[in-house]
């Protein structure tokens, strides 16, 4: 932004010189004026800067010059100059929303001090309002992984890159970074984005049923399969498979995990006709896997299958210049969500 400016509207010429010249001595930019709708015609909703303006003036009165301000914009900050038969109006025009006033005789340092207060906190409006444009104007890609910081740039870049082919990739990226988030950017930006998108979070589902929700089972496989039940490998057939925390599924199901993504075929539990599959298998990790594979924790043809492409997610530690965007973007969420205007955030 530009220096900001204090607008100041005052019929004494005296008064105006003499509070024009001690705000530019604290490093204030003073427009003054006598003339109230000169002033207001510098009153923009993007104007940087606040209006002081005196109450009792030939013609009109600084109340009226504050209404036709906040017709404009509402959020301006108005400081009004009052002398002490005013007082009781000014009070009045607090309650419409003034800024503050201040009341004859005043040091000039004092409303050069109102007035940093004042822009300050018109600063923080204005930035406000430039994010908000910002996030109405993304849309896609932008609207889903936000940020401006270089490395989002990137991965914006690679996930469009990616999203085209079927090549099975791994999202590392620690606890809350947004690997689903990315999981289903690279579904809906690809030619599979009208087919089912399956998640699966590995470390939620309970070991003795895992392998069922995967294959699927025929009628009378084991005690309580009373009937066929499709899978959900079998259900995203021609969409992407989205495991989540791979690192947590047990290792005696990563072996049959490997062999349907080197055969893309299943079995359902309790038969032996194998069912042919077109997905894409997209998994997500917060650990190194091929360190837990070392270790005997992960397998490691298991990883390297998967690791045809891997993505890391950065966070938002190594990115703090995104977190207002992302502030503004959740705010935006919860307003949509609970029908409330958004505050003014500091």
């Amino acid at each position: 932004m530009d220096q900001a400016c204090v607008l100041l509207v005052d019929d004494e010429e005296d008064l105006r010189a003499s509070l024009s010249q001690g705000l530019e001595l604290s490093g204030h930019k003073v427009v003054a004026t006598g003339d109230p709708e000169a002033a207001l015609e510098l009153v923009t909703r993007g104007f940087y800067g606040i209006l002081v303006t005196d109450i009792r003036m030939r013609g009109t009165d600084g109340f009226a010059v504050m209404r036709k301000a906040f017709e404009i914009d509402p959020a301006l900050p108005v400081v009004l100059i009052t002398g002490h038969g005013d007082v009781p109006l000014a009070v009045e025009a607090m309650r419409a929303g003034a800024y503050d006033f201040m009341e004859k005789p005043f040091s000039v340092s004092s409303l050069a001090s109102v007035a940093e207060r004042g822009i300050e906190k018109r600063r923080l409006v204005l930035e406000n309002r430039k994010l908000r444009e910002e996030l109405a104007d993304r849309d896609g890609l932008e609207s889903r992984l936000v940020g401006r910081a270089a490395a989002m740039d990137k991965l914006r870049r690679d996930v469009l890159a990616l999203a085209a082919t079927d090549a099975d990739i791994l999202i590392v990226g620690e606890t809350g970074a947004g690997k689903e988030v990315v999981a289903r950017a690279l579904h809906d930006e690809g030619p599979r984005h009208n087919r089912p998108f399956v998640a699966l979070n590995c470390g939620a589902l309970p070991a003795e049923i895992i392998e069922s929700e995967l294959f699927g089972h025929e009628k009378g496989a084991f005690t309580g399969a009373s009937g066929q039940r499709i899978g959900k490998l079998e259900h995203a057939h021609g969409g992407t498979v989205f495991l989540d925390e791979i690192e947590s599924m047990p290792l005696e199901l990563q072996v049959k995990l490997l062999r349907v993504i080197e055969t893309r075929t299943i079995e359902r539990l309790g038969s032996n006709k194998s069912i042919e599959l077109d997905v894409r298998f997209i998994a997500a990790t917060k650990e190194d896997l091929e360190e837990a594979g070392k270790q005997g924790r992960f397998r490691l043809d298991l990883f390297y299958r998967l690791n045809v492409v891997s993505i890391a997610i950065p966070p938002l530690r190594e990115r703090l210049e995104d977190i207002p965007l992302l502030f503004q973007h959740l705010a935006v969420e919860a307003r949509a969500r609970y029908r409330r205007e958004i505050p003014d955030i500091s």
